[in-house]
């Protein structure tokens, strides 16, 4: 799964890289180095602008809230739980299917985060008690350094409780798709520590490659089998993954030194 991500790219470094025609500088976030579920988060997506006569798809960089409401909800309360969909099913789930045909969008990060999950009978010994090590956070990123454009969507979302012109009347959220874990070796690995994105989680972010942006933003493109065809897993070998400070896993900590890379594992981690 995706839970957690670092954004510190500014929407002027997001407009070159993404060919962005329009984005509101009132609507520029602040860096955000631990990108947690419900948050505000930066989106690509094409769509006409809103009231222009012109109903062309025009690309823009939006705000979105993390975690997709669907339009038929009766409460926006489930939308923290919706903060993936699994590019296996995307097409039928009743809450993504309608998004997957016309409401996509790329949802650009500088990587994300993942916790290596303890098995069962791996456990220390604290003072004559068996207690379960600490998860080590990693950090999964581009080994070149480029955006990591993960495929997601977007839905609109009514609140009926509230009149029209009020500034809450409407949510627009987001998902995050997922797919399987790489199992070949990552382009960059610790020199102690997972090999593979499988190692560390047995799902991760469906990152787009760039000749895929178009296709997968252009609203014209309907036809659901031709859509699926584009949530192919990027080619192997692009990532890297590093050990960070188990600090991310507090979502109040939110700094550049979340990114530092560890030499090896926290004491009392995994690994």
């Amino acid at each position: 799964m995706c839970g957690r991500y670092a954004s510190s790219r500014g929407p002027e470094d997001l407009a070159g890289v993404f060919e962005i025609e329009k984005w509101d500088s009132a609507e520029a976030l602040a860096p955000d180095f631990n990108v947690a579920p419900t948050k505000e988060v930066y989106a690509v997506l094409d769509r006409p602008l809103k009231d222009a006569e012109d109903r062309s798809p025009v690309r823009q960089l939006r705000t979105l809230k993390w975690g997709l409401v669907p339009s038929w909800a009766k409460t926006p309360e489930g939308g923290a739980r919706m903060i993936n969909a699994r590019a296996e099913t995307v097409h039928e789930k009743p809450a993504y299917r309608r998004a997957f045909t016309s409401r996509r969008c790329v949802i650009p990060a500088d990587g994300y985060y993942e916790w290596v999950t303890a098995p069962e009978e791996r456990q220390l010994e604290v003072e004559g008690k068996k207690k379960r090590p600490r998860k080590q956070p990693y950090f999964v990123t581009p080994a070149d350094g480029s955006v990591f454009a993960m495929a997601g969507l977007y839905e609109f979302w009514r609140d009926k409780t509230l009149p029209d012109e009020h500034p809450l009347a409407w949510w627009v959220t987001c998902t995050v798709i997922t797919t399987e874990a790489e199992t070949t070796p990552l382009a960059v690995a610790p020199d102690e520590g997972p090999g593979t994105l499988a190692e560390i989680h047995p799902r991760m972010p469906l990152m787009l490659t760039q000749d895929r942006w178009d296709a997968w933003l252009d609203p014209s493109r309907t036809d659901v089998e031709d859509l699926r065809g584009l949530l192919e897993p990027p080619p192997h070998g692009l990532m890297r993954a590093y050990p960070v400070s188990t600090a991310v896993s507090n979502v109040r900590n939110n700094g550049p030194e979340l990114l530092k890379e560890l030499e090896g594992p926290e004491e009392g981690t995994l690994f």
